[in-house]
């Protein structure tokens, strides 16, 4: 096996090191300004260094392979921390690690795939391993906000709902309202970066590929392309998300669980 690329490793790090002058001056500022943010700055700052360096010897390994089942293996994994992640924002919504999960593995797994049969993407680790990376995060961000909100509109609402559901409505039409609500504030944040994208700030695949050497305009192709499955992992993540949770806010005899609105 050739280890050449450990040392280049190393000889690179010389760089992200010397940053770390940035973040000593964040440590000045917030010991000047008593806000007591050092340590968790400090924490915060060694940890993604260590996260970091571990997935890059991790993908490093993965990229050396010629087998289909680490990329499976490593798309599972990440789908795995999401819909943990996702599940604890969502704290109160009955199995909502495990819905977030399924929710997160549906739209990534959708987009993915049409993505790799319109030859969009080679099935290859170098290319599927960050693109699904990015898909994941985004779906896990919006999964989380959409599941947290719509139970949060029904617990503040459940006067209205209970009322819906005393005129002969369907629990699915006697939340239409607020799923509606969750899935609009959940996918606003990616529709808004899309609008804005380039005019405010320049993304990090866009700025990836532009300070690799790639040209401006490849760099373009490819942020669109990212902008898309974005928001197309997104908008299936979120909707699938919202309609995996609701039964639980329900019992058999369609009427609002009240154990599950009872804690914050």
């Amino acid at each position: 096996m050739n280890w050449e690329w450990l040392g280049e490793f190393f000889k690179g790090m010389a760089k992200p090191v010397a940053a770390l002058a940035v973040v000593l001056m964040a440590v000045a500022l917030s010991y000047s300004q008593k806000l007591g943010l050092e340590s968790e700055m400090a924490y915060s700052i060694v940890r993604a260094f260590l996260q970091l360096s571990v997935i890059g010897f991790v993908l490093q390994f993965i990229f050396n392979q010629h087998n289909a089942v680490w990329i499976f293996l490593a798309y599972l994994f990440m789908v795995s921390v999401a819909g943990y992640t996702a599940g604890q924002r969502a704290k109160n919504v009955p199995q909502g690690k495990y819905v977030a999960g399924l929710s997160i593995l549906a739209g990534t797994s959708v987009t993915m795939l049409l993505l790799i049969v319109l030859k969009v993407f080679p099935f290859t680790p170098r290319y599927i391993i960050p693109v699904a990376g990015m898909m994941v995060g985004n779906s896990m961000t919006v999964t989380g906000i959409a599941m947290k909100k719509l139970r949060d509109d029904i617990k503040i609402q459940m006067n209205l709902v209970e009322t819906a559901l005393a005129l002969g409505a369907t629990p699915q039409q006697a939340i239409h309202q607020q799923v509606k609500r969750a899935l609009i504030l959940a996918l606003s944040p990616v529709l808004d970066n899309a609008k804005t994208v380039g005019l405010i700030s320049l993304p990090g695949a866009m700025t990836g590929l532009i300070m690799g050497g790639a040209s401006p305009l490849e760099a373009i192709q490819l942020q669109i392309v990212v902008m898309n499955m974005l928001v197309g992992a997104s908008t299936v993540s979120s909707i699938m998300s919202t309609y995996l949770c609701w039964p639980a806010f329900f019992t058999k005899a369609y009427q609002l669980q009240s154990k599950v609105f009872s804690s914050d």
